[in-house]
């Protein structure tokens, strides 16, 4: 049993005419027949009932004619679905986002994604360490990575988004709050949250860079995984802070984003999986790249 069989056979149930089934078919009408008593044959049943006058379906005929539409149905549906999976249309893509990255930049891809390509499943995980992401590119966990910082294993590849310049996170109550903005050595002295140490943060060793260039190191320090928390810790007294400007989306009562009059910054990055990369992927990375870029 053939596909071009069920397709003639269902065409001749529509019209019970062979001439009419034959011109829809773009076939002669003799080849239509031996399509069809081919089949007849292969099923051991009787199709269709003839005579000089009419053709009609048999109960088997009927019967056929339900799993003939699933099959070319379901035939016509994956034939799409792969021509999708092919140009990058259709698949699952799993992504991982820093913390920092979270607020502003998750969102916006997820919404991308539903409107420009519905038949992309999107698996998003946000508030990510960098190196937790590095492990799960390399591990397959994840198929593209929004981190940051140089990444030096040969089988990733990185692009770069954006530089964002670094901001100071103050209690609402606190002395500078209301600056439009402070030197970053204004700070000097004030118990700091901080992204983890021991390279299992990119921002730790970015902040503490920053604070020696601006003269003193931050002391005490206390240590958050999650940007969200690193927040909550500076509205509720425990310290000051120093995130990438795009984390003021994360708007939290208690809290206040004041710039820096200095030049420091972080860079944002994209990293993908040198090999096995998936044209799916390669849609969402393209993506990523006009949510941040635009």
């Amino acid at each position: 049993m053939e596909l071009r069989q069920l397709r003639a056979f269902l065409v001749l149930a529509e019209e019970c005419h062979f001439g009419r089934a034959a011109a829809r078919l773009h076939v002669a009408q003799p080849a239509l027949s031996q399509q069809v008593k081919q089949l007849e044959r292969e099923l051991g049943v009787t199709l269709f009932n003839r005579s000089t006058r009419r053709v009609e379906l048999t109960e088997a005929g009927r019967h056929l004619t339900d799993y003939a539409r699933t099959i070319v149905t379901e035939e016509e549906r994956a034939r799409i679905h792969l021509r999708e999976l092919a140009t990058g249309h259709a698949g699952r893509v799993s992504v991982g986002f820093i913390g920092t990255a979270t607020y502003d930049v998750l969102p916006r891809v997820a919404r991308t994604v539903r409107a420009k390509l519905p038949g992309i499943t999107l698996d998003l995980r946000g508030e990510v360490l960098t190196p937790r992401l590095v492990e799960g590119l390399l591990s397959g966990t994840f198929d593209l990575a929004v981190l940051r910082g140089a990444v030096s294993e040969e089988d990733i590849r990185t692009t770069p988004l954006r530089s964002e310049p670094l901001v100071a996170v103050l209690p609402a109550h606190h002395r500078l709050a209301d600056r439009p903005d402070i030197p970053l050595e204004a700070l000097a002295g004030e118990p700091f949250v901080i992204h983890p140490s021991q390279s299992r943060s990119s921002m730790y060793d970015r902040v503490l860079a920053a604070c020696q260039r601006a003269g003193f190191r931050p002391d005490p320090l206390i240590e958050i995984a999650e940007t969200a928390t690193l927040v909550v810790l500076v509205a509720a007294g425990h310290g000051v802070a120093l995130v990438p400007q795009s984390v003021q989306r994360l708007s939290l009562e208690g809290v206040t984003y004041v710039p820096l009059t200095g030049s420091e910054s972080v860079e944002l990055m994209l990293a993908r999986r040198t090999h096995r990369v998936s044209a799916a992927t390669e849609q969402v990375a393209s993506v990523i790249e006009e949510c941040v870029r635009g």
